[in-house]
């Protein structure tokens, strides 16, 4: 048990980003083709959170054309370079999962004034 924490504390990331559920962030990801990497960005509301230590993952889902994407990033991966906040959501879930429901102007999230 104490050789799994030691391996899972060398991968933890040191500065873990601030966001919160129903937060639109910009996530950059590293994108690996062939040879070339790139970095591409992802921005959409946070609907959940799920797990803790080096398997905490993050689920942002955007519209894109008319449909729906949601994408699950691990929270401490490499691969992901940055998380910024771009709007700050107020909503009253743990798990926007309603949202895969909702189209138009009823799948908004509402702002949260500071």
């Amino acid at each position: 048990m104490d050789a799994i924490k030691l391996v899972s504390q060398d991968s933890l990331k040191a500065e873990v980003p601030q966001f919160n559920i129903g937060d639109t962030v910009r996530v950059d990801v590293n994108i690996r083709e062939g040879e070339r990497e790139r970095i591409q960005q992802f921005e959409g509301t946070v609907i959940a959170r799920k797990g803790s230590g080096v398997s905490e993952t993050f689920t942002v889902r955007r519209v894109s054309y008319g449909v729906g994407v949601e994408r699950v990033f691990p929270l401490h991966s490499p691969n992901v370079k940055a998380v910024r906040v771009v709007r700050l959501g107020r909503v009253r879930r743990a798990k926007l999962y309603y949202l895969r429901d909702r189209v138009g102007k009823a799948a908004k999230v509402k702002e949260q004034l500071k």
